[in-house]
C-alpha cells in the first residue's frame, strides 16, 4: 500500500493508523499547490479530488477520506483494536465521532487558512471551534480515548485538528482533558515516527 500525504495535513491521521497497525506500507509526499507528488506524478491523476489522504492498495484501487482509510485500516488488522467490529454499536460510535470531527471541526477550520479571511469570519470559526472543543473535552473526561481504552481512528483524527489550534486557535490548554489527551497521544511510539516521517520532528 501507498499512503499520499502532505505533512501536517490530514492525512496524518491514516498515516498514524497506518504505523500503530504495524501493516506494511509506503509513503508519498504531495504539494497541493502544485498537485505535483514529490516522484513528480500529477496527482490529480491518482485522486481526482486532489487533496489527501490517497491510500493506493496493492491491487491497484484508490481509496480516498481519511474516515473511510482509518477504517479499512483498522479492519485489516482487527487485533489492534484501532476500530471495533463491524456491526457493532461501537462502530457505530467511532463513525459518530468520525463525522463529527470530520464536519463540525475539521470544516471549521477551512476559511482560517485563507489569508484573506475577515476578522469577523475568524472570530466566528474560532467561537464555533471553542464549543465544538469544549464538548469534546467533556466526553474524554475521566478515559483516555473517545471511545475507551483502546486508541482508534477517531483519537488520532482530533490530534490533527489539536496540532492545528497550536497554530490557529483556540488555545487548548483551557480544557485539561483535550490538553491530557494530546500529550498522551503524542508520546505513542507511532505517533512519533508518524511526524519524524513527515518532517515536523527530528529524532
Amino acid at each position: 500500500m501507498k499512503l499520499y500525504y502532505t505533512p501536517g495535513a490530514c492525512s496524518q491521521s491514516p498515516h498514524i493508523v497506518l504505523r500503530e497497525s504495524g501493516l506494511k506500507f509506503e509513503i508519498e509526499k504531495v504539494d497541493l499547490r502544485s498537485h505535483k507528488t514529490e516522484k513528480g506524478t500529477d496527482y490529480y491523476s491518482i485522486n481526482p479530488k486532489g487533496y489527501v489522504p490517497a491510500l493506493q492498495l496493492d491491487n491497484g484501487q484508490v481509496l480516498t477520506e481519511g474516515p473511510a482509510i482509518v477504517q479499512y485500516v483498522a479492519d485489516q488488522k482487527p487485533e489492534t483494536k484501532l476500530a471495533p467490529a463491524a456491526g457493532s454499536l461501537e462502530r457505530a460510535r467511532l463513525q459518530e465521532w468520525l463525522h463529527f470531527i470530520g464536519t463540525e471541526i475539521h470544516k471549521t477550520y477551512s476559511p482560517l487558512f485563507n489569508p484573506a479571511i475577515t476578522a469577523e469570519a475568524k472570530q466566528a470559526a474560532l467561537e464555533k471551534l471553542s464549543k465544538r472543543f469544549e464538548y469534546v473535552a467533556k466526553q474524554l473526561e475521566g478515559k483516555p480515548f473517545l471511545l475507551g481504552e483502546h486508541l482508534t481512528g477517531a483519537d488520532t483524527y482530533l490530534f490533527v485538528m489539536l496540532n492545528w489550534a497550536k497554530n490557529l486557535g483556540p488555545d487548548i490548554a483551557q480544557w485539561p482533558a483535550l490538553k491530557s489527551f494530546h500529550e498522551r497521544v503524542s508520546a505513542r511510539p507511532a505517533v512519533k515516527a508518524t511526524l519524524e516521517a513527515e518532517g515536523l520532528t527530528k529524532s
